[in-house]
């Protein structure tokens, strides 16, 4: 319903990147506090809910399973409105000449393959 009340362009993907996004160590610190990584949650040993574990793929690929949007929208989402938002468009959000080549290669379960930060393989 969200999406469907924005105009397009107005909607971004978002993802609160806790520290272990990305890592193979599912715990990290927070407030003196050890926080784990469970079932894609982040909790306290408690169990109380701490962040979350959700990538940007993660939310791309949510977009297109859950939402139904299509792949080349829900990758501008992530890519191309949060550039413009944050007044970065002219630089980056885009592959073009002359934009910062910050890319990712996804399968087709939008699974991250392979990434380069500034055109350098990372």
């Amino acid at each position: 319903m969200a999406i469907a009340a924005k105009p397009r362009g107005k909607m971004l993907l978002v993802t609160d990147a806790m520290p272990p996004v990305g890592s193979d160590d599912p715990e990290f610190i927070l407030n003196g506090e050890a926080i784990t990584i469970r079932d894609g949650v982040c909790q306290t040993a408690q169990g109380v809910l701490a962040g979350s574990a959700l990538d940007m793929a993660g939310a791309v690929r949510n977009a297109v399973q859950l939402l139904g949007l299509p792949l080349d929208e829900a990758v501008r989402m992530a890519s191309t409105y949060p550039a413009d938002f944050l007044g970065l468009g002219a630089s980056h959000g885009r592959i073009a000449a002359g934009y910062q080549a910050d890319l990712v290669a996804l399968n087709n379960d939008c699974r991250v393959l392979r990434s380069w930060i500034g055109g350098a393989a990372s």
